[in-house]
Parts: structure tokens; C-alpha cells; sequence
């Protein structure tokens, strides 16, 4: 098997030598190693030059149907080598190793940081734009989102600023910093987060019995959320679970950030802060 690889990888390199694409020449084989990035590439109408993305990139219903090369942290290099593709589109989460071996061989790989804000968001799909030649899609798309986020907010200005705690761990307690594109949902929905100023996630169920939050999110990222929202509901002391507002959502809204997803999760938090201004 290893001999097999090695081969694979020395023909590959053979192959692949100056496959970088100029500035002018758009690649149509585009393989994506992050979920949010696959679901842009639908948004930007480039999906058909998609040729193998990640078994995490489900959305939308048509990325399900792709070929999959591994998961977003391990990645099957043989799979990738095979496709031939014109660049690798990296997260994050993409192993640092696997990244280089590919650019060693040739490959172009384009690296893709996380968003810390909304902005960075539109900005981070702006930049994908560019890379497949959707660069006017991209602004459109932005544009249309941008308006969507003045208009909640415009919507919402003047009323009451329930206190927020959203949880994206259990064992130990993590919650989102002021560094996080999560905390953009808190401040444009017309919260307050009260893990404001904090420099780390980790956080305490007694730090927030003692911030005493009126609304609390659950995100399933690993965790099982109606056991957690038992474990709250247990407080009477917290004004969330005297009056029910704890609140389970799907990690997809709050971990594979779009444009686009990024103003239907907005939606959906501001309408549980404020039931009575739908």
C-alpha cells in the first residue's frame, strides 16, 4: 500500500509540475476541503467544476452527490492526486501536513482562514469569487446579505437587550468570545452576550447562574442538546429556565458560515429574542 502511494505520488508530481493557474485562467477542477466553502461554490454557480469536497459538505442537497476525500481534518491524498484538480480549496481545519505534501507535488492550494465577523465572512466568499471567476455574483450576493443585516437591525434598534449565553461545549463549558462571528448574531439580534470581554471560551455554569441570562443557545457541535437544556432547566434560579427560553440549534448555522446562512441563522436568533416583535 505504501509503495503504492509513493508511486502515485511521484507520477503525480511529474503530472501536476506548474499546474498553478494564471490570473486570467479560472480552474475548473476545484476540489473543497470545507463545508461552507462547497456551499459557496453552489452559491457562486461553480458547482459544476467541483470535483471532490469533504463527507461533512451536505448542503446543499446536490453537494451530497459529490466525491468525497476524506473528512475536513484527514484527507485521502491518494483520492486527491487522482482527480487531478486545478486547486484545493483548505480550511482551517485542513491538516498543515497534508497541505504542504500537496503543494509540494504541485498542487495550488489556497487556504482559507476563519471568519472572526460577518464582515470577514463576506469577505473570505469575496475572495472565492475571484478565485472562480464569480467575483460579480459575489458582490451581489454580499449586497443582498448586507441589506438583509442593516434592515434587522434597523428593525430591532431601541428595544430591550435580553442577556445571551450560548454554549458550544459541555465538557468543559465553552461559550463564544467577542473574537467570534457567533458574537455578530448576539449584537446584531439586539443582545447582550455575557461573555463579553472574556479572552477565553472556557466557561462556568456558576459564571452564568451569576450573569443570570435571560436566553440560552445550545449548539449540537458534539454535545447532546436536550440533555443540556434538562441540566439548565434544573436552575430555578435562571430567569432562561423560568421562563423556557432555552434554546437548542443546529451547529450548521452557527459552524459553516455563508453569506447566505449566515442571515437565515441571524433570522432565526432575532426572532427568539424578540417573539413579540415577529
Amino acid at each position: 500500500m505504501r509503495l503504492k502511494l509513493l508511486t502515485i505520488i511521484f507520477c503525480a508530481g511529474l503530472l501536476l509540475q506548474g499546474s498553478g493557474f494564471a490570473k486570467e485562467d479560472y480552474p475548473q477542477r476545484i476540489i473543497s476541503l470545507g463545508p461552507a466553502i462547497t456551499e459557496e461554490l453552489f452559491l457562486l454557480g461553480a458547482s459544476d467544476r467541483l470535483v471532490g469536497c469533504t463527507v461533512y459538505c451536505q448542503r446543499p442537497e446536490e453537494a451530497k452527490k459529490k466525491e468525497k476525500i476524506g473528512t475536513v481534518i484527514e484527507v485521502n491524498l491518494e483520492k486527491i492526486i487522482a482527480l487531478q484538480p486545478d486547486v484545493v480549496l483548505a480550511a482551517s481545519l485542513t491538516n498543515p501536513k497534508a497541505i504542504e505534501l500537496l503543494k509540494n507535488l504541485g498542487i495550488k492550494v489556497i487556504e482559507f482562514p476563519d471568519a472572526r465577523n460577518f464582515s470577514e465572512i463576506c469577505s473570505s466568499f469575496l475572495e472565492l469569487g475571484r478565485i472562480v471567476g464569480r467575483e460579480k455574483e459575489a458582490e451581489e450576493i454580499i449586497k443582498t446579505a448586507r441589506n438583509k443585516v442593516s434592515a434587522l437591525t434597523a428593525k430591532l434598534h431601541g428595544l430591550p437587550k435580553p442577556r445571551v449565553f450560548i454554549q458550544v461545549g459541555a465538557k468543559p463549558l465553552v461559550t463564544v468570545t467577542e473574537d467570534s462571528f457567533v458574537n455578530d448574531f448576539i449584537e446584531f439580534s439586539g443582545g447582550i452576550n455575557i461573555a463579553e470581554g472574556i479572552m477565553y471560551p472556557r466557561y462556568s455554569r456558576e459564571k452564568v447562574l451569576e450573569s443570570n441570562p435571560e436566553v440560552i443557545f445550545i449548539v449540537t457541535m458534539g454535545i447532546n442538546g436536550e440533555k443540556e437544556r434538562e441540566t439548565w432547566q434544573g436552575y430555578r434560579a435562571l430567569k432562561a429556565a423560568r421562563d423556557n427560553r432555552i434554546y437548542i440549534l443546529d451547529s450548521y448555522w452557527l459552524c459553516s458560515p455563508t453569506p447566505v446562512s449566515f442571515v437565515e441563522a441571524l433570522e432565526i436568533i432575532a426572532g427568539l429574542l424578540h417573539p413579540q416583535n415577529e
